[in-house]
Parts: structure tokens; sequence; C-alpha cells
């Protein structure tokens, strides 16, 4: 009895990996799709299915205005399938068009004004960034914030900070002329900039002046997980307890900040990506469903329930800024259908639809693949103790 004990502590850690990774993603895709849903409603479009996962249902029940609401088998996503469309992607079914009455017609999706089918698909990564700014918000108003002035304590030798004139004591006042109010945001800017030019502004013995640093790339081993290649100074920051604050804040104060760490995610995510695309970054940085339970259960295991929800918010904003490329199949490839609907006038042909909707799946489960065998390699290379 005695040696199962530690078996079945195992397995219960184990089991931590999945649980809070279906936790997070539940909630993250329950709120896109009900975003979907909500503004679907309110513009007058009759709900078929609101689904949390795909392929068979494990539950469902239906509500008084006929929706089915059900959890699925495969819990890596949701959808909300409206009158008139063919599945769960929103492809139009054509088909059904011609024997629809004039009342299924007005329930219809694909029968609504331009500007009310484009709200509703806008809706759903919306949703997605409001949750997150309802998060931060939350916790900051709770936790409040303990912040660092941006006070250089040590200037490493032979750093790229040492090479464009740090000093001990400087304050940074700005970095490109974005105005730095803690140690952290300078860290913030700086780990998403190796190898990228970045001007200073710095208080020196009550005098002011520019300093010009390129952070050099480094690589951080994080057991399990890709190496995180970021981009350092080599400065620390001040020790001296004046420099520190620890700050409460209001209801109105904590927004702001929700939204401000929210663009933040959205900024930086959309930096990486352009250094992906610019060759500046490697694309094994991506992570997929794997990759995201492994995060999830590590927080969960060290952490508890607030750096979840911080989880939660990072990858609430990651998952509606991804529905918003203009990729054929997500939020951002119907929009831009929609756009081009606009300038001409109707809509693209059914068959320039059907071929977009397939490149547009090709180019996602492709996506899937790539990033769920970055997860297997980081997950193999943990196993075997030689990192990545």
């Amino acid at each position: 009895m005695d040696a199962l004990v530690p078996v079945l502590g195992k397995l219960g850690g184990m089991l931590v990996y999945p649980a809070a990774f279906l936790f997070v993603l539940t909630i993250v895709v329950f709120v896109h799709e009900w975003g979907h849903f909500w503004i679907g409603r309110l513009c007058g479009v009759g709900v078929e299915v609101f689904s949390i996962g795909f392929g068979p249902e494990l539950w469902g029940r239906n509500d008084r205005h006929g929706t089915r609401w059900k959890i699925s088998a495969i819990p890596l996503g949701g959808y909300v399938k409206f009158v008139g469309d063919m599945n769960a992607a929103s492809v139009p079914d054509e088909t059904s068009f011609s024997g629809m009455s004039e009342a299924e017609r007005r329930i219809s999706f694909h029968h609504q004004a331009l500007w009310k089918r484009a709200a509703i698909v806008a809706a759903g990564p919306l949703a997605n960034f409001l949750l997150a700014i309802a998060i931060f918000a939350v916790v900051t108003f709770v936790n409040g914030r303990q912040v660092l002035l941006p006070r250089v304590e040590s200037v490493q030798e032979g750093s790229a900070a040492a090479a464009a004139g740090f000093q001990r004591g400087d304050l940074i006042i700005s970095i490109d002329g974005r105005p730095m109010p803690s140690f952290a945001e300078v860290q913030r800017i700086v780990s998403t900039s190796a190898g990228d030019s970045l001007t200073f502004l710095v208080e020196r013995a009550e005098r002011r002046i520019t300093l010009v640093a390129t952070p050099a790339r480094h690589e951080v081993d994080v057991p399990g997980f890709p190496k995180q290649r970021i981009g350092l100074l080599g400065l620390r920051g001040s020790s001296d307890p004046a420099d520190r604050s620890y700050v409460r804040y209001g209801p109105i104060d904590s927004v702001g900040i929700g939204v401000k760490e929210t663009w933040n995610i959205i900024d930086r995510t959309v930096h990486v990506i352009s250094r992906l695309v610019r060759g500046k970054e490697s694309p094994d940085q991506l992570s997929g469903p794997i990759g995201i339970m492994r995060v999830s259960g590590e927080v969960a295991s060290s952490g508890g329930l607030g750096p979840l929800m911080g989880l939660m918010a990072i990858l609430s904003v990651s998952i509606g800024l991804l529905n918003l490329f203009p990729v054929p199949l997500l939020d951002g490839g119907h929009l831009m259908f929609y756009a081009i609907e606009a300038v001409r006038g109707r809509p693209l042909s059914d068959r320039a639809q059907e071929i977009g909707f397939r490149i547009g799946l090709a180019l996602v489960v492709m996506l899937m693949l790539f990033s769920t065998w970055n997860d297997i390699v980081h997950l193999g290379a943990s196993f075997t103790g030689r990192g990545t």
C-alpha cells in the first residue's frame, strides 16, 4: 500500500495539467462564442447550436428559443451555428436558401445586412479582449501593484548597456519616446527587442541625456518548454527601498490598467509575429494545445488561481487576436470577405468563397500540426533532459 502513495501522488499531479487546461480553454472559448451568440441574438439572427468542443455530443439541451446548447467530445474550441450556416465555420448553406420561407430568411445569418454580419463576427474577438481587461482589472483592484522605479543599480561589464554608456544611478525616462513608469516596463520592451536599436532618454545627475542601445539575444532555459529567446541589456534594477512602492488602485484606474495590459499583449504578439516574418525570430517558439496544457498545469501546480487567471487573460487575448487574422475560416477571414463585399457592392462568388475556405482550412491545419510538432519536440527534450 505504501508503494502506491507516490504513484497516486504523481498521477494526481499529472491530472492537474488537463484539468487546468480545460478550465482555462473552456472559459476563453465560451466567452468568445458568447460574443457571437449575444450580438447575433440582438440582431435577430436564429441560433441553432452553441457548442463547446467539436465532434460527437456528450451532453446537450435545447432552450426556449430552440438553440441546442451542448458539450462535444473534442475540447479544442467551440462554435455557434446560425440559421443558414452549413457548418461550424459559418460557410453559407446555399442549397437551403431557395427553400427558405420569408420568416426563415429574416432570421438567417447570411440574409442580414452587411453591418450586422460584421458586428456578429467581430463580437467574438472583442469578447476575448473584454475578458482579459476584466481579469487584469479585478486582479489589480484586489491586489494592487508593486512599482519599482526604472533606476539602474548596476551595469554588467561587457554588456550592451555598458557599450551604450549606461551608468549606475541612471533613471530611464523613456524608450523610443514611450514613457517608462517602472523597471518592469523597461524589461518588457527590452525583452522583445533583441537585435533592435532602442533610444533611451536617461536622467543622470539632474540632466537628461540620450543613449542608444541594442539588446543582445539571450536564450533562457525553461524546463519542459521552448527556450525563450529574449533581449537583454545587462542592467539591474534598483535595490533601494525608496525606489519601490506599493500602489492600490480604484475601479476606474484598475480598468485603465486592464486596458493597458491587454494592449501590451496585443502589441507584443504583433511584434513577435513581425519578427517571425522578418526571420528575426525562430518558429519553434510557436506552441499548440500540448504546450498550452503544460503551461496551464505548471501555473496551476505552482501558483494557484491568481497566476492561472493571468494565463487565462493572456490566452484570451491571443485567441481573440488570432481570430482577427485575415485567413478564411477564421473571424478575420469573414471580415475580409465582408470588406470586399462592401467595396464591390456584392459578395464574392460562391466558388471564390469556397476556394478561400479551403485555403484557410489548409493553413489552420498546417499551423496546428506545426505547433503540435513543436510541443512534442519540447516535451521529448524535457524527458531526455537535453533541453531545446
